[in-house]
């Protein structure tokens, strides 16, 4: 590769796995109670799931200091490579501008405000891999990344509100209302949050999650792309994917499937299912 790559751990890509993948991970802490762990390191995905569904409190996730960072770049930089930092979106978190004033004392290292989280962050961090096994200067692959981050789309369609009223997001009497009515919201992530739509039924939710693809412009084929899954069971992202072949067949041989971790998990709980594209 022609420069390292570092991505937090709100791409929900699992101390193990970046090994695989040749990039290095940098975990959030998350707090249960008194409990402090370190998000895809000392808790994994599955765990974080466990332990969700058991407690009554929201579990507190930590952004990643300044000091840590810059541990963090001088050990990457140490040998003369340059460093690609790609973070969760700064509308969700100061974990960037932590990044950022610690990037100022570290020469060689770019930070990249991914403005999105979970399977978006992931993809492009995928993107990153590609341009560095490419040969692409960090400098350059910094100007790209910045560009195509622009054209990332993330929507996912939550199985209940209960935890969106768990967070103080919603009021517990839309909260109620909505379990009672099976409303399934539709939400984007884009910088922040933002609800696209309601569907009552999981059917009318996933036409509606077709829809809302749609309407962003439709996924190209050519770049990093996932779906991805909340909870311990992967069965209602498998049923969706079968039945919205339309949108996959004839343009790749594999659909990838990923696990939501803690960032985005904390806020929609299990059971929601998720893309991540660039749009066309």
């Amino acid at each position: 590769m022609s420069f390292r790559i570092l991505a937090d751990s709100a791409s929900d890509i699992e101390a193990e796995e970046a090994k695989a993948l040749g990039i290095e991970m940098i975990p959030m802490e998350i707090t249960f109670g008194t409990e402090v762990f370190e998000d895809g390191v000392t808790l994994s995905h599955d765990r974080f799931f466990e332990k969700l569904i058991e407690t009554d409190e929201m579990p507190k996730t930590s952004c990643i200091s300044e000091y840590r960072f810059e541990e963090k770049f001088r050990e990457m930089t140490a040998g003369g490579e340059e460093v690609i930092c790609i973070v969760l979106s700064s509308g969700l978190s100061s974990t960037f501008n932590c990044a950022e004033k610690a990037a100022a004392k570290v020469p060689g290292v770019y930070v990249v405000d991914s403005q999105t989280a979970s399977l978006g962050e992931r993809i492009l961090t995928e993107y990153a891999i590609r341009l560095a096994s490419d040969g692409v200067s960090a400098k350059e692959a910094f100007g790209k990344l910045e560009e195509k981050k622009k054209k990332i789309r993330l929507i996912a369609l939550m199985e209940t509100l209960k935890y969106l009223k768990k967070g103080g997001r919603i009021s517990p009497l839309v909260a109620i209302s909505g379990e009672l009515l099976n409303i399934k919201p539709v939400i984007s992530l884009q910088g922040t949050v933002k609800m696209l739509g309601k569907a009552i039924g999981s059917k009318k939710g996933n036409n509606l999650l077709n829809e809302c693809i749609r309407k962003a412009g439709g996924v190209d084929f050519s770049m990093p792309f996932t779906t991805a899954y909340s909870g311990q069971s992967s069965a209602i992202l498998d049923k969706y994917i079968a039945d919205s072949s339309a949108i996959w067949q004839e343009h790749a041989e594999e659909i990838p499937k990923h696990q939501i971790g803690s960032t985005i998990g904390t806020h929609i709980g299990p059971g929601a299912i998720g893309v991540a594209f660039f749009t066309v």
